[in-house]
């Protein structure tokens, strides 16, 4: 992260160089000296000449010598965390060694961040011995996520006497990954989660039940508690019950990201509600041991992601967790004006739960959104409503508009769906979503 900044230093032109790095103060003496000798040599004052010779003079020895100067300086930055939620902050350490035999003189030290992140940090450094070493550190935060570069780290030179200043900078950058904000969720059990929610799996055994009568043969160094009397007097030979197949619970999380079923931008708009939303499904459900996956309105996934998903089993669910946050936290809103390609994708037949965070709904979409419903085990679908989101929390909508007919449909097709108002808390509409699956499941069984 280091290198010595006599390295990366200015040389198209050592006198335009040191020219431009004259400072107000400099540039005054330079006039000054000029005007002082132009004078003399109008009046015939030598001793005026003599002074204005001085004055024009030192701000050019200044230069040529702080331009000379050959500090030996290493430099390196480290990010703590480098990857940080949206609002949270993180801290940047600066490392300066001296690594040659000669001390420094006194150094500005300044380092190039985004707007979004703050101001540009800077810190002056007293003397730096010979082998030395300075640290200094800066906060940063955004409230917006994405992937900022930091750098490069620059060192500003001056003269004892102010007149001149120079700019040497380092080569290395390093990103700094604001990722959405995660909510923490109650471990609810939704619809399609019923086979083995509570490890995150689902046993696969023989068709007899957990007694299993249809066991194999027993093979050296299988476990004698598992022989299986009966069958080995049926068969002549001693055989053993066939071990459980574990078979991981699936889940697919579906962000809508057209452009056109958002309105609004900023960190409270609707877009961002729905990528912080489906963050926090996501990492719940990795940490619940499910295998996720992330899929969006064009058909794509993460990188690197299996026809699965991911695993959420210790390493691996960090792991899994970072690469689709860091894919999150660069999401933007697609060209696409449906969502029939996710539709296609789904329809391989991925029989896990679907939770959709999706925007403005019109009939065609709703439409294609029931279909989806039919390939997958259970549908959650949080729908925010435009109507709540574009305009003040206090106004109310009027009743039967597309949202609610939206609603209506996915509902009708088997979803537990949620209308997301302006600002909601994604863990209320979480229990809220378990309540109106009891409650459904409940008038199923009475009407039964």
């Amino acid at each position: 992260m280091g290198a010595p900044a006599e390295a990366d230093r200015e040389e198209s032109g050592g006198v335009r160089t040191a020219l431009a790095g004259l400072t107000t103060r400099g540039r005054s003496f330079l006039a000054a000296g000029i005007a002082a000798v132009i004078c003399a040599y109008i009046l015939g004052q030598s001793d005026l000449r003599r002074v204005g010779l001085l004055l024009a003079v030192l701000p050019l020895i200044c230069a040529a010598v702080l331009y000379r100067t050959r500090y030996r300086v290493a430099g390196s930055r480290r990010l703590s965390p480098s990857r940080v939620s949206a609002g949270s902050e993180a801290r940047v350490h600066l490392r300066m060694d001296n690594v040659s035999r000669l001390p420094t003189g006194l150094l500005m030290l300044q380092d190039r961040v985004p707007y979004v992140l703050g101001p540009r940090p800077r810190f002056v450094l007293d003397r730096v011995e010979p082998g030395g070493r300075r640290e200094v550190s800066y906060r940063v935060r955004s409230d917006l996520r994405g992937r900022y570069p930091l750098g490069p780290l620059q060192l500003r030179l001056t003269d004892p006497f102010g007149m001149c200043e120079l700019t040497r900078s380092f080569s290395t950058f390093d990103t700094l990954t604001v990722i959405p904000r995660v909510e923490p969720l109650s471990p609810i059990r939704l619809g399609g989660e019923a086979k083995g929610y509570g490890d995150g799996r689902q046993r696969s055994l023989a068709l007899a039940g957990e007694d299993d009568l249809i066991p194999r043969g027993y093979r050296y160094g299988d476990d004698l508690r598992r022989v299986h009397w009966r069958s080995t007097a049926r068969y002549g030979e001693l055989m053993v019950r066939r071990e459980e197949q574990p078979q991981r619970a699936r889940c697919t999380v579906l962000l809508d990201t057209r452009g056109i079923a958002y309105e609004g931008a900023g960190p409270d708009s609707a877009f961002e509600w729905a990528v912080s939303g489906a963050a926090s499904v996501l990492v719940h459900m990795l940490e619940r041991g499910f295998s996720v996956r992330l899929l969006t309105d064009t058909g794509s996934a993460v990188p690197g992601e299996g026809a699965d998903g991911f695993a959420g089993s210790g390493q691996d669910s960090a792991d899994a967790a970072g690469l689709m946050m860091d894919t999150l936290a660069v999401i933007d809103h697609s060209d696409g004006t449906g969502l029939s390609r996710a539709y296609d994708v789904l329809r391989g037949g991925n029989e896990g739960l679907l939770v959709a965070f999706l925007g403005d709904l019109d009939e065609e979409q709703a439409a294609v959104a029931t279909k989806m419903r039919r390939r997958s085990g259970g549908g959650v679908a949080f729908v925010l409503d435009p109507d709540t989101w574009v305009r003040e929390p206090t106004d109310v909508p009027a009743p039967g508009n597309a949202h609610e007919e939206g609603l209506r449909m996915l509902r009708e097709a088997g979803w537990t769906a949620i209308s997301v108002p302006r600002g909601a808390p994604l863990a209320e509409l979480w229990r809220q979503a378990d309540r109106d699956r009891l409650s459904v499941a409940a008038a199923g069984g009475e009407a039964r």
